[in-house]
């Protein structure tokens, strides 16, 4: 069977079992028409009796063999084309499909979307940390992107196919969001779920989450910000990942679960991790395999082989056949610098750079110079302990002892030292710095918040403790979130405590702090790089494959959104296919789905 073959044979499928449409909705096909092959033996005699038998009319001989028919009055295209599937002398049947003008959506910022239409244009940043573009190929070539414009022309709705976004939660009241957010109710009010904090309000509170599914499926044609893949969609958000955009395989698991109960068809999973093979982990992408699930997941961003056995990444290494990993493309298709590649374990590429899309709120950025305005406690503070404000360099630090470096801190001691911010009305507050710690063993560095006044080891509640952690005079970086604590008086501060024999090591060096916070807002929007972003986008083209056909498995779209792809020099050594995603390609490639057989 030729490749030309298989095609027309997917579109055929594509079109019977494609679910019923809105009134509104444009037909994919002409209604009362089929287009007929017969198999070259097939006499003239034997075709016009086939045309008798069925009382249609041959309107046209077309090229390649094939018949322009029209069925008889009140005659579905389905009924015509199984009847014509019964018989041995045809080949081929389909619908005599519709195809139309390439769509653009009326989206105020459509025109940064270079993957979605590249013009060559310059993508300019959204000023918001995180920020920053990716300086290579910006502007990028006319032309390399995704071609999702006569995709469009296809279908715009992908609603019959929940996907799930298994990342940092969503803002799921973003205007660009808000109408496409999956209806979990009653029991996921929130549109799904929260594994960090165990409860039903995923609400992105770091911002990747919400730019991923801004990719997949922010409500196109709206007259407002950018579009997704899908203009139409279901979104279910699924919080695995912290502020901080860290997760465990125990969150991630049950998101992945969770996905697959509540129906989704698709998940994005724009995260990963190296080391050794996770059996929970690759368990539950099995699980979704059994429940014809399609997973898409993200190569990394190390500029890494995750074909080398001391470098692998999961999930993107699991070899489950639902399961399909993707590299990013700057906007002249070249690899992008930091993606991760795999001639085995990397599938097709997508644009990842400089990707505009919905963002969790606005960022804003502070630096705490450890300047004034610390107060602090020590049980042993006659004996030299206790935390002290040293300079260095032209900085400020916290120390413990006040002679780090020097002489060990005191044993049997509680050395609490605290600042006040106002956070009031903050999302998220995360809180980086470096810290150089030297403790004896079961002596810890502890860290602390608390919404209210006052000493936060007192009433308020630990974010992060070390215990007998040793890096000497080495610094090292440390990162608390703090966003529970978030109030007008929020108290953040810092305890070394040791045992009452503790030999005393160094003790503990603060370096000054920048604080990231998240306020929120229904409207804010982000420009940022990574196989994340590459990730949705091929997410977004596999959902609206499976809404579009829904009866297609998993195994089906991998192999539409893979063979059907564009091929790209970058690709050709860094992927299994040397692909990059292409969404009018893969809407028209696919062989039949299991246990439908319309060829003889």
């Amino acid at each position: 069977m030729t490749t030309k073959t298989i095609a027309i044979a997917s579109l055929l499928a594509a079109a019977l079992a494609a679910p019923p449409r809105a009134l509104a909705a444009p037909s994919p096909y002409v209604p009362g028409e089929v287009l007929v092959k017969f198999r070259a033996d097939a006499t003239i005699q034997r075709r016009v009796a086939a045309f008798s038998a069925q009382a249609h009319a041959a309107v046209a001989d077309l090229p390649d063999g094939w018949t322009h028919v029209r069925v008889r009055p009140r005659q579905t295209v389905q009924e015509a084309i199984a009847a014509y599937a019964a018989d041995p002398a045809v080949e081929y049947a389909q619908p005599n499909f519709v195809y139309r003008i390439a769509v653009a959506p009326n989206d105020g910022s459509y025109g940064q979307l270079w993957a979605f239409k590249n013009t060559g244009q310059t993508v300019t940043s959204v000023v918001q940390p995180p920020g920053g573009l990716y300086g290579g190929n910006n502007p990028g070539t006319s032309g390399d992107d995704i071609d999702i414009e006569p995709a469009w022309g296809v279908t715009t709705d992908c609603t019959g196919a929940v996907v799930a976004v298994v990342d940092t939660g969503v803002s799921y009241d973003h205007v660009d969001l808000a109408p496409n957010m999956w209806n979990g109710s009653p029991s996921y009010p929130n549109h799904g779920y929260d594994y960090i904090d165990n409860d039903n309000d995923p609400r992105d509170l770091n911002g990747h989450g919400t730019h991923v599914a801004g990719i997949i499926g922010a409500t196109g044609n709206n007259g407002t910000g950018t579009t997704g893949v899908c203009w139409k969609a279901r979104i279910m958000a699924v919080r695995v990942l912290n502020a901080q955009g860290e997760g465990t395989t125990a969150s991630i698991i049950q998101g992945i679960n969770v996905a697959v109960a509540g129906g989704a068809k698709v998940i994005n999973m724009s995260l990963g991790g190296g080391g050794t093979l996770d059996p929970a982990y690759s368990a539950a992408i099995t699980n979704a395999q059994n429940a014809g699930v399609l997973v898409v997941v993200a190569a990394g961003n190390d500029g890494l082989n995750n074909d080398d056995v001391s470098s692998p990444v999961y999930p993107c290494n699991f070899t489950q056949p639902n399961l399909i990993c993707v590299a990013a493309l700057d906007q002249s298709f070249a690899l992008a610098s930091f993606s991760n590649w795999g001639t085995t374990s990397v599938d097709v590429g997508a644009p990842g750079t400089n990707i505009l899309s919905t963002w969790a709120g606005i960022h804003s950025l502070t630096t705490e110079l450890i300047a004034s305005g610390w107060s602090g406690s020590s049980t042993t503070l006659g004996s030299g302990g206790g935390w002290y404000i040293a300079s260095s360099g032209g900085n400020n630090f916290l120390i413990d002892p006040g002679d780090y470096g020097t002489y060990a801190y005191n044993a049997n001691t509680d050395d609490r030292v605290w600042k006040q911010f106002d956070f009031s009305g903050a999302r998220a507050v995360i809180v980086d710095f470096q810290v150089a710690v030297d403790l004896a063993d079961g002596d810890s560095l502890n860290a602390a918040c608390k919404a209210t006044a006052g000493d936060p080891f007192s009433g308020g509640m630990i974010v992060d403790s070390a215990t007998g952690v040793r890096t000497g005079q080495v610094f090292v970086p440390a990162s608390l979130d703090v966003s529970r604590c978030a109030s007008a008086a929020t108290m953040i501060g810092f305890q070394l405590r040791s045992a009452p024999a503790s030999p005393g090591n160094l003790g503990a060096v603060i370096s000054p702090m920048t604080i990231k916070r998240l306020d929120p807002s229904t409207t804010s929007y982000n420009t940022i790089a990574g196989t994340s972003m590459a990730t949705p986008v091929v997410a977004g083209v596999a959902t609206m494959l499976r809404a579009y056909n829904p009866l297609y498995t998993p195994e089906d779209v991998v192999s539409a959104i893979v063979q059907g792809g564009r091929a790209v020099g970058s690709l050709a050594t860094t992927t299994t296919s040397g692909k990059a995603v292409d969404a009018m390609r893969s809407l028209a490639y696919i062989h039949p789905p299991t246990g439908l057989a319309y060829i003889h």
